[in-house]
């Protein structure tokens, strides 16, 4: 853990959520999944990019409400990291696309992250170092994916698309200040897309325990023994969402009551985006917690991984959560679409135009 993470904190916060939405109810019927199937994983729909929307379009409209959030000249941001696994280039970066139309400045580092799903948070803790040491002032970390499901798997049920971004900057202009940052990482087979596989596989049950469960459990263990807390130190516990069960049953495991973790629940009305999933949690909390306030959060990553932050909410936070849409405002913005919908904007049907 970084004990100069003190000095920095969460200067601005953005998200950003596709209008379309798909029940999940309607996949389970398609394809024949049990009827209870979305209940039992509590998940009611999942928000569905349209056919001129990706992880680029997705991280830029987050990006954008973070600088606007924190008032931050985008000529003074020194990093920009994006995390996702769903480049719309094979080959080439996200990140300075993002930055060349935010008009960030070209002297700056850039880069796409990946790691599953905690790639973004990874961006957060490579942010916090480069900001502690005085390498730069601000730095962006964007989590942005769109869904990635084979048609007629069990993860399309939830599988989603949206963004969410974090301008990482000086604590003493924060909305939240970093108190610790631990990672728990190692080998763990569960979630993996081979060269030129089309969509992810994943170890069904294996992706539970010793994966999700094991990997969060640690990180978080490891941040209250290094910051003396308990859970009864925190008002909010934000996990990675990859159904609305499992965050409710990894805090029960720490020790966290379901009402310290319902308030950042984002994924049974939106799906499981990836690198935004936790982070939109994060995002969600601090458009409701109060200076005082600590929050626990931790994202994970299959292959495996995951970080355990501890952030302390400044009075700052009351005057810039309405300078951009909120996360329950782009959740709330939505209109439905079908099947044949969805499957078309996500080219899941190939047509043969010659």
């Amino acid at each position: 853990m970084s004990r100069c993470c003190v000095k920095t904190g969460v200067v601005g916060w953005g998200a950003y959520i596709p209008l379309y939405r798909l029940r999940s109810k309607e996949i389970a019927s398609l394809w024949g999944f049990d009827p209870n199937v979305a209940d039992s994983i509590w998940i009611e729909e999942k928000s569905v990019a349209s056919v001129d929307e990706d992880a680029i379009t997705m991280g830029w409209y987050a990006a954008k409400y973070a600088l606007v959030r924190g008032g931050v000249n985008p000529e003074d941001v020194g990093a920009v990291f994006v995390g996702t696994e769903s480049k719309p280039y094979a080959v080439k970066p996200s990140s300075t696309v993002i930055a060349d139309a935010l008009g960030i400045s070209r002297k700056k580092l850039a880069t796409d992250l990946e790691f599953a799903c905690r790639a973004a948070a990874e961006g957060i803790r490579l942010a916090v170092a480069l900001v502690s040491s005085g390498s730069i002032k601000y730095g962006l970390s964007i989590g942005s994916d769109t869904a990635q499901a084979s048609p007629g798997d069990v993860l399309e049920l939830t599988a989603s698309s949206g963004a969410v971004a974090f301008l990482i900057g000086p604590a003493e202009e924060s909305v939240a200040v970093f108190e610790g940052l631990t990672t728990y990482v190692t080998d763990t087979p569960d979630f993996w897309r081979r060269e030129g596989s089309k969509y992810p596989s994943h170890g069904e049950g294996f992706t539970g325990e010793p994966a999700y469960f094991h990997h969060i459990i640690s990180s978080v263990t490891m941040l209250l023994e290094e910051l003396g807390l308990k859970p009864s130190d925190f008002d909010y516990a934000i996990f990675h969402q990859p159904n609305g069960k499992f965050p409710l049953q990894v805090g029960r495991a720490l020790g966290f009551p379901k009402e310290k973790i319902t308030p950042g629940l984002v994924t049974p009305w939106i799906g499981n985006t990836y690198n935004a999933s936790a982070l939109l949690g994060l995002a969600k909390v601090l458009e409701i917690a109060k200076p005082g306030q600590r929050i626990l959060v931790a994202p994970f990553g299959s292959g495996a991984g995951s970080d355990a932050m501890s952030l302390v909410v400044t009075d700052k936070v009351l005057d810039r959560v309405h300078k951009a849409p909120t996360v329950e405002e782009l959740i709330n913005r939505k209109k439905y679409v079908s099947y044949a919908e969805y499957a078309k904007s996500r080219n899941l049907i190939l047509r043969n135009v010659g």
